[in-house]
């Protein structure tokens, strides 16, 4: 293991903590980081650029091998996960700007860091890497049309302008990515163990923007807003689990729905939020990155005790799908 590899393994083991103390530190001085605002679209767009790097065309081989259980997974995510951060944010009688910022979360698609919590949990790793990388793709459309349908009478929400900025943000960073590894392949090879140190970097400076942004929020609301984003974020897992259960998809492939339903892209959902709307709408996100990460390692250490059927083995043909970073949802 190279000292590239250690020192990433480090990071991403303590993401939670660096992540707290950023938040910590963003709360301490908020004049600090206020200024940094236009900078997070960029650090996303860094972040999915490498997201981009760690994909291949065989990722989307999934699409004509098993049809029913990508679609299935892809309209759990753009479904469940909208809805029910709408619902909570009604439940707790959450504000216009805080409503938008849970249903941002909800309508973002999953990251790369669900691909790794999936194999830890010896789930399907290929359909979680397909679903990732389709919802990626479909996030343009889909997105701004869910927060329009969702918030759209009680915010002001240009559809057209959150379209542009997923487009920016995220598909061409990620074609661009994956362009470069069909045609440089061996050096973005070398470059793969840098990932997850932009990955969590990016991350850590989108917390310290969020925060710092709406200190005052968090002071009033910052623990209701905690229990919403950990309702949602735990009502995913076991409703993805639950669609795919019904649904008759094999045990491996219902830990893959589960999880890559419960995780979200809640980095583009604080880069949406911080460009589109008040710095407030971005405090769920930030606290999602955080929390998901921490109920994704436990339930992957949950599921690797308990042995998956024989017939239901994950599928984890394509080594490259471990590629890639904790953090970048």
């Amino acid at each position: 293991m190279t000292r590239v590899q250690r020192v990433s393994g480090a990071v991403g083991r303590w993401f939670t903590v660096i992540v707290l103390v950023a938040g910590a530190v963003a709360l301490a001085s908020p004049a600090t980081f206020t200024g940094w605002s236009p900078a997070v679209p960029w650090l996303l767009s860094v972040i999915m650029l490498g997201m981009g790097m760690t994909m291949r065309p065989g990722d989307f081989a999934l699409i004509a091998r098993r049809p029913w259980a990508l679609l299935l997974g892809v309209v759990a995510q753009y479904t469940i996960m909208p809805l029910l951060g709408w619902g909570i944010a009604q439940l707790l009688g959450f504000s216009a700007v805080l409503t938008v910022g849970m249903v941002l979360v909800g309508a973002a698609p999953g990251g790369t860091a669900s691909n790794v919590v999936v194999y830890l949990a010896k789930g399907d790793t290929a359909l979680s890497v397909a679903m990732t990388s389709v919802s990626t793709l479909l996030a343009p459309v889909l997105t701004p049309l869910l927060v329009l349908a969702l918030v759209g009478r009680s915010l002001p929400v240009s559809g057209a302008a959150l379209f542009t900025s997923i487009v920016q943000i995220v598909l061409v960073p990620v074609l661009l990515g994956l362009g470069l590894r069909l045609l440089l392949p061996r050096l973005v090879e070398r470059c793969l163990d840098v990932l997850p140190l932009v990955s969590v970097a990016g991350i850590t400076a989108v917390v310290l923007v969020v925060v710092a942004g709406s200190a005052g929020t968090v002071l009033d609301v910052g623990a209701l807003v905690v229990l919403a984003v950990v309702l949602h974020n735990l009502g995913g897992l076991l409703l993805g689990h639950g669609v795919g259960r019904l649904c008759g998809l094999s045990a491996a492939s219902r830990r893959a729905v589960s999880i890559e339903v419960g995780m979200q892209n809640s980095g583009l959902a604080a880069a949406l939020a911080t460009v589109h709307f008040a710095p407030a709408a971005a405090l769920p996100a930030a606290i999602f990155s955080v929390w998901h990460n921490v109920s994704g390692s436990a339930l992957a250490g949950w599921w690797s005790r308990r042995p998956v059927p024989a017939d239901a083995a994950p599928v984890t043909d394509r080594p490259g799908a471990l590629d890639g970073a904790p953090g970048t949802r």
